[in-house]
Order: structure tokens, then C-alpha cells, then sequence
């Protein structure tokens, strides 16, 4: 599938550059400087293979580049010109090419005689400028690090970008390196999440880097390992920060009054109730509550609003941040469908500790086969008996189960299966290269990953390899797809015998093959207004080819034959998890809207996305259901998702890992605007031998109307 196209940390990329289940970011270098007087290559690296490169050649100010990535068969690829004013600033710049899944890229910027002027995939639009202004490239290299860093320094750090937002640099700390001392920045203001960076003496830039990877300066690639701890170790304080700031946890009980509280089992919305909470568990539900709250009791006001049991996402690529996201959408557990091992298993016990905000995470072991097209990620197993020894590895360190991915032999699959069963684990993943999703359940698949997987089983011709972009353009033909073959009947039939589950996460592939160059697609109308510039300029864009108006009608009916391979399904009982291959929380909300619309009531796919999808984790007993002794991990919002599933999109409230959240605090913290505000809250009377309560709560009194009131 994709990384999923989630929070751009920079208008360029995807925020974990992660397109999803290959989650191998595309890490990347920017090396620029004032003097260069010679042509420069840089290498593009991932878990220490070089996945593409920079070619830079500087000339009389201007400068010529060629960027390729191929990660796992993605990766953009593109050439841009960029002419270099007196300040540093470019007053031309140009990118042609193609983007991450081999979408077109045609982008411009020009400054001329007190006008600037820019036309990309989001949009076209000219201002007046007195002198040449930074343009933000919707699509550009890491090239442009380099310059973005220097004119926010230039400016005193900070200044006004177009086409919109402002850019902030902030100095944080000096490190050696061989030969030299470069100073390390950070980047914030136009993308959901910030860049980090180190420049040289001269400002030239050394590495770009973050949590999930680095790249660096040809000849420097040994430095690599060093900035990845780096960038980990700046997101993690970053992270803490805000997590420490909006994490409320109480030492007494907490009283969440006047609710209407969802049951999953009945698919009702019951009377108005209050629900108390010790630390992390439900410690009653009084209904008819008219009793005034005893003195040490927390209390929110619910306000008529539903609480109904944490959302999931059941397919995940957990980064430092996503957790704030998540739990500012209402998602309270996600399942982990292949991350940095090293990472992740760093990152369960952080949120466990409440050090690091974030949904309970269940992690899944993934496995690859070696290709050209490997995905670097996990474990890359060149042998059967590698294979095995990467299940056994999983199953020592506490993986609930393993995911195969696209260029696994087929032939391993059968003997891979048999060990994770043994172990107790189960068995997920794509589809490999040329083999079949009926090959797959009959080898032991629990469950596919991604609608499209499955798809590709019914419209693929023999011998078509998916470990290329195919396997999201090929859906294009299910606009042709009759569910009345015999493949179809067979597939759906091997499902049903097998109990085999369909992680579906359509919202990823409406995202890939709805979007289109400077439109604000359906999916994201409701949200994408509160996000900062830069992730706003980065889903308006085609993310496929589009060889005119014939095609276009094509992806769009496809896609609607999409969701009816859900309705398909469901009407088959085959179990659907949903999942979005995406890390922003609100994608969540646009997979249940999709469940809808494939015939589910607002109510089965709240149910679906809580307490069935604790069942199916065999989590049932003490997740997704709101009952005494169970975990408190709920939402609070002001609607009623049970007759519209949108209202999920507004939570007020939430509570998870023993904390509570106020969705408006987590998105101000991110420079998100809220889309609710918070409830009412109450403390108790602050007593001597009391624990303070939480940096950034403030202390009101039941009138006022949330930790935001004038």
C-alpha cells in the first residue's frame, strides 16, 4: 500500500514520509551553501541503504537538480531550477517530474518587478512584493531545507512565507562532527509537524533528520546512525513537552456527568448517566444521577453529550507524535502494522509510563522478502529459515503477530504461517508479488491488509508485478469488477470458511485515487481548514497518473466498486477492521463514514471500530465496552454518532492510559484549530497533602465553560 499520506512534516512529503506499510520514511539529505562552486550528488538514505539521490550543479546563481527516490518501488522523482536573488532568496524556482506514486509534478514560483507569482498542484495565485519573498514548494527536494533554514535566519527567525503561514527557526544545540562543528535547528510553522536540521558554519546545510531516520552529506553517511538518535531524542523532548501539558492525571475520582453512554452490544444510546473513574478504570455507572458530587471528586460536565468506548485503528504506523493526533481523534488503541523495531519497542513502555501521550499500541512483526523493491522495514528475510527465525524473534519480544509484505516468496508463506500459529501468533500482510489472495488464506492469513490487496486477486493479469505503484493504479479496472465470477464467489467463499478479516483501510485508497491537483477533496472538507498551510497544499494534489477526463470517471467509479466490495463482505459476515495506513487521527473518522456508506448504521461501525475490534485482539473483557471494571478509555462528544457518524470528528473529551485529554489543548499544542472545545470541569478544593494537578490545567468553577474560558 502507501505510507498513508499523513501529517507532512514538510509541504514536500507525507508527514512520516512513512507511505504506510512499507513505513521506510523517505529519509532525506538537503546540502546547499552560498559558495558552491562545483556539482554535488547526495545520497538519499533508509535503514542504511541508499535509496535515491540529489544531483546539484550551481552556476552563475543558478542552480540545476535532479532528485530521484525509489523506495519500495515509490518515491518522487523530479528536476528543478532555481535562480538565486542578492538576499538569498530565490526568485525563480521550477519543479517538473513526478510525485510519490508517480503522480505529475509541474510547480512554479517567480518574483519579477514587485510581484511573486506561483502556480503547483494546490493552487495558483500572485501578491504584491516589494522584494522576492520565500515561497514554500508544495512539491520540492530536500534541497530546499537549505534555504527555507537560511531566510528564516536571515529574517531573525522567523518570517511571513507565501503562499500562506509563517516559518520559525530555533536554534537548540552545537555538535561535533569529523572536521568540523555544525549547529542543529528546528523548523515549525507551515506543516503539521517540524524539521529538523544542521547547518554548517558557512550555513550550508550538513543533514536533515528526524526520529524515524536521517541522511547526510555525501561521504558522511557513517554520521547516519548518530542523527536518527539525535532527531529521536529532540521529538521525544518535543513530545514530552506536550504530552506533560495536556495530560491531566488525578489522584481522586472523576465523575463524568450528565452522558448518554453508547453500548456496542445493543447498538443503543442509553439514558442520561455518569460514569466514575478511578485512575485508568470504570468504578461505576449511576444512572438518574441527581446527587451533588462528593468533595474530592473531579467532575466534567457531559452536558447531554455521548461517551461511547475508544475508537481503534487497526492499521498503524505509530511515530513520537501520532499518539497526540490519535487521542485527539478519540482513538485509544491502534495495532502497529510495521514500524522501526528498535523504535517501537522504545516506544511501547514510554506510553505505557505516560511519558510519551499515545493509544495503547499492539504491535505486528513485519517481515519482507529481498528485491529490488524491498520495503525497509522490519525484518528483510533472504531465507526460509530466516523467515522462521524472524517469527521466533517476534514472538520472544512480544508481538501479537506477524505481517508479510510484498516481496516475501509465496512459497514461505505455508511453513511462516505454521510457525506463527505454533507460537500463538497471528498472520497478516499484503498480498506478495505474483501470488493470490486465495493462496494466501489457504497458507494461513488471518487477515489481508488493505481493501486494494484483495482487489488486485480479482483484476491482476498473470505474471503483473504489485511490488510497483500497480498495485494502486490497477484499481482502476475494478471499475469493471462484477462480484457475480466465479473468482469473486470463490475468494469470498474461502473467507467465510476460514474466518479470514479484511483490515480495509479504504479512506488510503480514496485519498490515492480521488485526489486531485487543486481541489479540496470530500474526504478531507471537513477538517482540512484547522490544519496549517503546508499539510492544507499537500492533499490537494493527484497522487495518481490522469491521462485525461475518460480516466479520471474511471478512478472515481472504481472506487465507489471499492466500497461496495465492503458491502460485499459485510453481507457475507466477513469480519472488517478498520484501519487507515495513516497516522492523523482524523482519517479514522473518514474509514467509518466509508463503513456507512457501505451499509453499516452509525451504530455497527461504532461497534466495529471499538468493541469488535478489541475482540478480534482478544481484548473484549476489559476494551470497547463501557462497564465496571473496565478500562476507562472513552470519548466524550456533544452529538450523537448513533444517527450521524460525523459527530465523531468533534470529540470534547477524552481519556486513556489513566489520563484525561482535552482534544482543543492537544491541537492549539499543534498548531491545529480546535474543532471542539472542551466540557466543564471541576476540581476538587486543593488540600496541603494533595498532588497538584496538571501543568496546563486551570482551576474553574462549573459555569465556566472549559480550560479555555475567558
Amino acid at each position: 500500500m502507501t505510507h498513508g499520506t499523513p501529517t507532512a512534516r514538510k509541504p514536500k512529503a507525507p508527514r512520516h514520509p512513512r507511505p504506510s506499510c512499507a513505513i521506510g520514511v523517505l529519509l532525506v539529505l538537503a546540502v546547499n551553501g552560498p559558495a558552491l562552486a562545483q556539482p554535488e550528488r547526495l545520497s538519499i538514505v533508509s535503514n542504511n541503504e541508499i535509496i535515491g539521490h540529489i544531483a546539484a550543479e550551481v552556476r552563475d546563481g543558478r542552480t540545476t537538480i535532479d532528485y530521484r527516490v525509489d523506495d519500495n518501488g515509490r518515491g518522487p522523482k523530479h528536476r528543478e531550477e532555481i535562480v538565486t536573488g542578492p538576499n538569498g532568496v530565490p526568485t525563480e524556482w521550477t519543479v517538473n517530474g513526478t510525485s510519490l506514486m508517480g503522480g505529475p509534478v509541474r510547480e512554479s514560483y517567480r518574483w519579477e518587478k514587485g510581484r511573486a507569482s506561483w502556480s503547483s498542484q494546490a493552487e495558483a495565485g500572485s501578491v504584491e512584493s516589494r522584494e522576492p519573498a520565500l515561497y514554500i514548494l508544495n512539491d520540492d527536494s530536500p534541497w530546499a531545507d537549505g534555504i527555507y533554514a537560511r531566510a528564516a535566519l536571515a529574517a531573525g527567525g522567523e518570517l511571513p512565507v507565501l503562499p500562506g503561514g509563517s516559518l520559525r527557526i530555533t536554534r537548540l544545540r552545537d555538535i561535533a562532527v569529523p572536521g568540523e562543528t555544525v549547529t542543529v535547528y528546528r523548523l515549525d510553522g507551515v506543516a503539521l509537524a517540524p524539521s529538523y536540521v544542521a547547518l554548517r558554519a558557512d550555513k550550508s546545510l550538513f543533514a536533515a533528520f528526524g526520529a524515524k531516520g536521517a541522511a547526510i552529506r555525501a561521504g558522511h553517511e557513517a554520521e547516519v546512525p548518530r542523527f536518527v538518535a539525535l532527531g529521536a531524542e529532540l521529538e521525544r523532548d518535543r513530545v514530552r513537552q506536550i504530552s506533560a501539558a495536556t495530560g491531566h492525571r488525578f489522584t481522586t475520582p472523576v465523575r463524568i456527568r450528565n452522558v448518554h453512554i453508547f453500548d456496542p452490544v445493543t447498538g443503543q444510546r442509553g439514558p442520561r448517566s455518569t460514569v466514575v473513574v478511578m485512575r485508568d478504570r470504570i468504578a461505576r455507572i449511576i444512572a438518574d444521577d441527581a446527587a451533588a458530587a462528593p468533595a474530592d471528586h473531579v467532575v466534567i460536565e457531559g452536558e447531554g453529550g455521548t461517551l461511547y468506548p475508544g475508537l481503534h485503528d487497526m492499521h498503524a504506523h505509530n511515530t513520537l507524535d501520532s499518539g497526540l493526533y490519535y487521542l485527539a481523534a478519540g482513538v485509544t488503541q491502534t495495532r502497529d502494522m510495521g514500524n522501526d523495531n528498535g523504535f517501537l519497542l522504545d516506544l511501547l513502555p514510554r506510553i505505557a509510563a505516560g511519558e510519551i501521550a499515545g493509544p495503547h499500541i499492539v504491535p505486528s512483526g513485519f517481515i519482507e522478502g529481498r528485491s529490488a523493491f524491498s520495503a525497509r522495514n522490519g525484518i528483510v528475510a533472504d531465507s526460509l529459515e530466516a523467515s522462521l527465525d524472524a517469527v521466533r524473534w517476534y514472538a520472544d519480544h512480544g508481538f501479537r503477530e506477524i505481517k508479510i509484505y510484498n516481496s516475501f516468496t509465496p512459497a514461505w508463506v505455508k511453513p511462516v504461517a505454521a510457525e506463527a500459529h505454533r507460537l500463538g501468533m497471528g498472520v497478516t500482510g499484503h498480498i506478495p508479488a505474483f501470488a493470490t489472495p486465495d493462496g494466501m488464506i489457504a497458507d494461513g492469513y488471518d487477515t489481508i491488509a488493505h481493501i486494494n490487496q484483495l482487489v488486485l486477486g480479482w483484476v491482476l493479469k498473470p505474471g503483473e508485478d504489485t511490488r510497483s505503484p500497480l498495485r494502486l493504479t490497477a484499481m482502476a479496472r475494478a471499475a469493471d469488477l462484477d462480484f457475480d465470477t466465479p473468482a469473486v464467489r470463490r475468494t469470498v467463499a474461502l473467507m467465510k470458511k476460514n474466518g479470514t478479516a479484511l483490515d480495509t483501510t479504504t479512506m488510503i485508497l480514496e485519498r490515492l485515487m480521488l485526489s486531485r491537483a487543486g481541489e479540496v477533496a470530500e474526504a478531507d472538507a471537513p477538517y482540512l481548514a484547522h490544519m496549517p498551510i503546508g499539510y492544507q497544499r499537500y492533499r490537494k494534489r493527484s497522487f495518481v497518473p490522469l491521462d485525461g477526463p475518460e480516466e479520471d470517471a474511471r478512478y472515481r467509479k472504481a472506487f465507489t466498486r471499492l466500497v461496495d466490495v465492503m458491502r460485499l463482505l459485510n453481507g457475507n459476515g466477513i469480519r472488517l477492521l478498520p484501519g487507515t495506513d495513516d497516522s492523523t487521527g482524523v482519517s479514522v473518522h473518514r474509514e467509518l463514514e466509508l463503513y456507512v456508506r457501505a451499509g453499516m448504521t452509525p451504530a455497527q461501525t461504532l461497534r466495529a471500530a471499538s468493541l469488535d475490534a478489541a475482540d478480534y485482539l482478544g481484548q473484549a473483557h476489559e476494551r470497547g465496552q463501557i462497564a465496571r471494571g473496565r478500562l476507562a478509555e472513552l470519548v466524550l462528544v456533544a452529538g450523537d454518532p448513533t444517527q450521524d457518524i460525523s459527530e465523531v470528528r468533534r470529540p470534547r473529551m477524552v481519556m486513556a492510559g489513566g489520563a484525561v485529554y482535552f482534544p482543543a489543548e492537544i491541537y492549539r499544542a499543534l498548531g491545529i484549530k480546535p474543532f471542539a472545545e472542551p466540557p466543564a470541569i471541576t476540581l476538587p478544593k486543593p488540600r496541603t497533602e494533595s498532588i497538584p494537578p496538571s501543568p496546563g490545567l486551570m482551576l474553574f468553577d462549573a459555569h465556566e465553560t472549559g480550560p479555555d474560558a475567558d
